[in-house]
């Protein structure tokens, strides 16, 4: 029973210590500590109730998820008696009122789960510590030595979960949010046995690719389909799902029976024209380079890959996995693609249209479903239905880079510098001095006010950026294969370009993208089929959890750069392709481009790339785009909360079957001031595990339950996010209010030791480097974007956290943090679900006290506000 959940937790053990990450804490004292959890647990009662509870907390937060609902019916159709059907994650139902009615005690349960199955010989472990290989063994010996090796088997699952009955089908469910999706999947043989071979990896590739001929390029020339996903998913050693996943428009919602027709039309493809070479010699040469010029990640993602990789491969393999297939063996792969069969499918399609077409619910989750039979003449009639299109391999991809070469940089500058600037654009330049490896990054953004001027632009500019996006698709997924990435975003300031990759095709992609950027076509079929995407996902905000509808409701009472769901959605109805026409040419009627470029590029590359930019933009007798006067480049974004008061902000969740509330109390302290940042840092720092071990693990409030450090384009603060089904949003912020006051004492009772430990821990943190290009220029960019151009901060904050006094720190408390302070200025974001809607009623009627001002309506608050003066202007007509 409560067997399932618990091998989540040591199937692989691994530790990090990263150096000095908490000098409070000795390397040698963590790995102790970490060890009794294997040889003495202790699982008190009180501890296992509360587990139980954050357990039920995490269900109750699931209960609306399609993705859940959606693999809990996939379960659903397989034998009963087999572990997969059953459900893993648990609920207060099955760990605690099913074992009770059953005479059973949970802890007891746990303790002989542990006693039967933890066993040292199914444990790996792994460390990562600045310490000596001699050292670090001879301690790992000493702390672990304890854990008994009864020489378990340990846990296997073994044979197939199916029978016919669970083949052969099509599912139609009914999920919680609009929008329609196709999932057909196949039980295959796990290729992790054939890992150097990695036929999986090949026919994922291959099944999924965009350009001609492909299932994707049909479907999207047809109007079907917006994505399409092809790759395998391990379940056991034993089986693994082969999985097609579409996700249709509403034509193709009405072709479904086709496109499986078109998919099994390609699978019979593939099997006849044979396995192609020249492909899989791609794909291998792709992965080959990746491996060997791979980026750094953070030391705790590398040892669990480490860790997991231990369970699958021999040790020669531990650290390269299914990286490198390396063996060309089209046999095989025929015997992956014989598996899918129309004697092996599944189909589940997936609509709100459906709705009245099912008979049965799923227990755990209660979705709507219904289940029929697929015969093999079914799919073969399908497959003569299905469109007729010249089907083709992926093309030769032209995109995988061939030169690897390192550019030195003439001159070693430590931060971005400013190489040109014109009343069109800005460069920011920063050659690679760090990572020495073969890539680049390219910011590119395009401040277009007019973008943001009124919902109906707002809208108008993000079906332009999804068009864009659609219409680079191929391109932009060839260069995805050869690791070059390219997206397009729509921002507050109009929309942004970035390559990020390898940085030998650059610019041919580059090139790719501002050509049709500047020689934009607005297609009517497509202009439908965006707006139809639009319409569905801002129809489905009101399905978000409250905490994301309170993490979104924030910024749209702050910043003044933003318009609320429910005034786009009004629009929408009314927008057509005329209107988009129309939009464009006023959007770029006043432009401002400016240019982030990093990594192993000579400035003379940098340079050139911005001049094309210009040449194709600016130039010439008929520009796409004039200058941005400089009174729009100052703009007033972020609303500056009042000293003393304190702000809320009320609202019903959209959802009514959402049991859960949710809140996001919100401290506003400073503009960007490096004096104040690491104080505020230092709290943060300080407080956050204690709030997490009050407020979630003891005072259990919510599976949700975040503290964080915010910054508003330069305005810095503080914010808990709490999502609960046990508290209304008003209880919640009286309890973060009451952590606070109990906090004082930490904070004043704290000695010069301990402050000392958590300023040298935040002194770590400053110092810690950046693990990658990508890393570093994200990093950059925000002090860009946000106008602030402190490219030192860290080294600049160590120095001030050096000469820092725990006195200064109080008076900083005193003044910002501290409940009560005639300084402080506080937002609360307040979201009411189902459980807690009479106390929402209650709190709208009460008078409130005189330091407290409600908030009715957003953006009438913002009009009247004062509000801080973007940053970014301050800089734009700066001198070189």
């Amino acid at each position: 029973m409560a067997s399932r959940a618990l091998p989540l937790f040591f199937c692989a053990c691994c530790i990090m210590l990263v150096k000095n990450i908490l000098q409070k804490v000795a390397s040698s004292s963590t790995l102790a500590r970490f060890s009794q959890f294997l040889i003495k647990p202790l699982m008190p009662s009180e501890a296992t109730v509360r587990a139980i509870k954050t357990i039920e907390s995490a269900f109750q937060k699931n209960l609306l998820s399609d993705g859940r609902r959606a693999y809990q019916l996939q379960k659903h159709f397989s034998i009963e008696s087999h572990p997969y059907h059953k459900y893993g994650l648990g609920n207060w139902y099955s760990l605690e009122v099913r074992p009770k009615a059953k005479g059973l005690d949970i802890r007891h349960e746990l303790l002989k789960f542990y006693e039967e199955n933890y066993s040292a010989n199914l444990m790996h472990l792994v460390v990562y510590t600045k310490e000596s290989l001699d050292k670090i063994q001879s301690s790992v010996e000493n702390k672990f030595q304890d854990i008994r090796n009864s020489n378990q088997r340990g846990f296997r699952i073994t044979g197939l979960p199916f029978t016919s009955e669970h083949l052969m089908i099509l599912v139609k469910l009914v999920p919680i949010k609009e929008g329609h999706k196709l999932r057909v999947e196949w039980p295959i043989t796990p290729s992790r046995h054939h890992y150097k071979e990695a036929p999986c990896k090949y026919l994922g590739h291959v099944i999924r690719h965009k350009g001609e001929g492909s299932v994707y390029h049909i479907l999207k020339t047809l109007g079907w389909a917006m994505q399409l996903f092809a790759d395998e998913n391990e379940i056991t050693s034993e089986f693994s799902f082969f999985t097609v996943a579409v996700d249709l428009t509403e034509d193709g919602h009405e072709h479904m029976q086709d496109i499986v027709g078109l998919l099994f039309k390609y699978i019979k493809f593939l099997r006849e024209s044979g396995i192609c070479k020249r492909e899989f010699e791609e794909l291998s040469t792709v992965c080959e380079i990746n491996f060997h010029y791979q980026d750094k990640i953070p030391p705790i993602d590398y040892v669990k890959e480490i860790a997991s990789r231990m369970q699958k491969y021999p040790p020669k393999d531990w650290l390269v996995g299914s990286s490198l297939p390396s063996n060309f063996n089209p046999d095989l792969m025929q015997m992956i693609l014989r598996e899918l069969s129309p004697e092996n499918v599944r189909i589940f399609w997936e609509s709100k249209k459906l709705d009245g077409e099912t008979d049965k619910v799923e227990p755990w989750y209660g979705t709507p479903y219904s289940v029929e039979r697929v015969t093999t003449s079914m799919i073969e009639k399908w497959m003569s239905s299905a469109p007729i299109s010249d089907l083709q391999l992926p093309a030769a991809n032209m995109f995988i880079p061939k030169n690897f070469s390192l550019k030195g940089a003439r001159e070693k500058v430590k931060f971005p510098v400013l190489l040109r600037k014109s009343s069109y654009s800005k460069l920011w330049y920063k050659p690679d001095t760090m990572f020495s490896l073969p890539k680049a990054f390219v910011k590119i953004e395009f401040n277009c006010p007019h973008a943001r001027i009124s919902p109906e632009a707002e809208v108008l500019a993000d079906i332009f950026v999804r068009l864009l996006r659609d219409y680079l698709n191929e391109h932009a997924y060839y260069a995805e294969v050869a690791g070059l990435d390219c997206y397009i975003r729509r921002t507050d300031r109009g929309f942004e370009v970035t390559l990020d990759g390898y940085n030998d095709k650059v610019n041919i992609l580059l090139e790719t993208v501002i050509d049709k950027i500047a020689n934009f076509e607005v297609k009517p079929d497509k202009f439908s089929i965006i707006k139809e995407m639009i319409t569905k996902d801002i129809y489905n905000f009101k399905f978000r959890e409250p905490y994301e509808l309170a993490s979104v409701y924030y910024p749209l009472i702050l910043n003044n750069i933003r318009w609320p769901w429910k005034d786009k959605l009004e629009v929408l109805p009314l927008l057509k392709v005329e209107d988009l026409v129309k939009f464009i040419p006023m959007m770029f009627s006043s432009t401002y481009v400016e240019c982030f470029i990093a990594g192993n590029m000579e400035r003379e590359e940098a340079t050139s790339i911005v001049e094309i930019i210009e040449d194709k933009f600016f130039k010439g007798s008929n520009p796409i785009c004039q200058p941005l006067f400089t009174s729009l480049h100052l703009t007033n974004e972020v609303v500056k909360l009042e000293r003393g008061m304190n702000y809320l902000y009320s609202e019903k969740g959209l959802n009514p079957n959402n049991q859960n509330s949710a809140i996001l109390h919100y401290i506003q302290v400073n503009r960007d001031d490096f004096v104040l940042n690491v104080k505020l840092e230092l709290f943060h720092l300080i407080a956050k595990e204690p709030a997490y071990h009050q407020l979630r693990s003891v005072e259990q409030l919510g599976y949700h339950n975040y503290f964080y450090l915010s910054n508003d384009f330069g305005i810095h603060g503080v914010a808990f996010l709490i999502q609960s089904t046990v508290k209304s949003p008003r209880e919640i912020d009286l309890r973060v209010e009451e952590f606070l006051k109990k906090f004082e004492n930490k904070i004043y009772e704290m000695t010069s030791d301990e402050f000392k430990s958590n300023v040298n821990a935040l002194i770590d943190m400053d110092t810690e480097k950046h693990k990658n290009l990508r890393d570093e220029s994200i990093y950059y960019w925000q002090e860009i974007v946000n106008g602030t151009l402190k490219f030192d901060r860290k080294e600049a904050q160590v120095e001030i956290l050096r000469q820092l006094t725990q006195q200064e720190f109080i008076d900083f408390f005193d003044e910002y943090i501290k409940v009560g302070s005639p300084r402080k200025k506080t937002l609360s974001v307040r979201i009411y679900g189902k459980n807690h809607l009479t106390e929402y009623k209650s709190e709208k009627n009460e008078p409130l006290e005189l330091q407290y001002v409600r908030i009715h309506d957003i953006l009438n608050f913002r009009t009247s506000q004062p509000h801080y003066g973007s940053s970014k202007g301050s800089f734009i007509h700066m001198k070189l």
